[in-house]
């Protein structure tokens, strides 16, 4: 439970979302009786209470009786009452790679509570970033009128391809959650459901464009390390020596296994074995098929 020295009277506070008990009133059951715990969408409108699994109706309010209206009491209004809720995420590629600057901007933010993995963008399913988002869709549909905000570091933690971005966008629009960057070119508050959105796109195709343009050059350094002779994957496990020798034994009747154990392999991690018997007869096919 937490800390706070009242939960009770800071959750009866306000007005329940759920059962439309009033400030100054526990919660209460579909049948009419003062509620065992407050409900959730009520609880959460408190800051420090919003990491609590539940939060216990006081024995002096009555749980179990039959419902009667406290003391009345002014609501508070959410909206002036309640922080944003922060959830925060923090990604790096690699172990090597540092994630506590992260993690430490994203508690100077305000973020609570905090999801971080080290896992790569090109990975599809990232289980911390999965839960993060989940946290804040369901404070989200718990309590609607509640500011929620999704918080990451910098764009680039959240993923690289546009189509990967746009994705994530549109989420955080259907579920009216906000958008935070806390450095790099777009840092600020971002709502997708408005001028942020064609933001968020426009820098979303442009990490596509510079995804496409790192492809373009490596293209052009393959092609440019082959007109140097310079030829990329792996050695062929024939050479044009060993492709006449053995169809030469193959011209003599020699069979095709004792032709494998006759040849041995010039170069690559196979070096100095034979070829399997396998390889032999489609190097053979292959040559006939190219003869004929």
């Amino acid at each position: 439970m937490s800390d706070l020295a009242d939960p009770a009277a800071a959750v009866e506070a306000f007005d329940c979302p759920m059962c439309a008990a009033p400030a100054g009133s526990a919660c209460r059951t579909r049948s009419g009786n003062v509620a065992p715990k407050y409900h959730t969408q009520r609880f959460t409108l408190v800051p420090q209470l919003r990491a609590e699994l539940e939060v216990r109706t006081p024995a002096d309010r009555g749980p179990g009786r039959a419902w009667k209206p406290g003391p009345p009491r002014e609501a508070l209004p959410v909206g002036a009452a309640a922080k944003p809720t922060r959830v925060g995420y923090g990604r790096c590629s690699s172990a090597q790679q540092e994630l506590d600057s992260q993690l430490d901007a994203l508690r100077e933010a305000g973020c609570d509570p905090i999801f971080s993995e080290k896992i790569s963008t090109r990975i599809k399913v990232r289980p911390e970033f999965t839960k993060a988002m989940d946290y804040a869709r369901t404070i989200k549909q718990a309590v609607p009128h509640q500011r929620v905000i999704f918080t990451v570091h910098e764009m680039k933690r959240l993923g690289r391809g546009a189509a990967e971005l746009l994705t994530i966008a549109e989420d955080l629009r259907r579920t009216d959650i906000q958008l935070e960057l806390l450095t790099g070119p777009l840092q600020g508050l971002y709502d997708p459901s408005g001028h942020g959105a064609a933001l968020f796109a426009f820098f979303a195709g442009m990490a596509e464009s510079e995804r496409e343009y790192i492809r373009e050059k490596s293209l052009e350094g393959q092609a440019s390390a082959r007109e140097r002779g310079r030829h990329g994957g792996r050695p062929k496990v024939f050479d044009d020596d060993m492709i006449a020798y053995a169809r030469s034994l193959r011209a003599r009747g020699v069979p095709v296994p004792d032709i494998a154990a006759k040849l041995i392999i010039p170069t690559g991690k196979n070096k100095g074995h034979h070829p399997s018997v396998a390889s032999v007869y489609r190097i053979l096919a292959d040559n006939d098929s190219a003869t004929t």
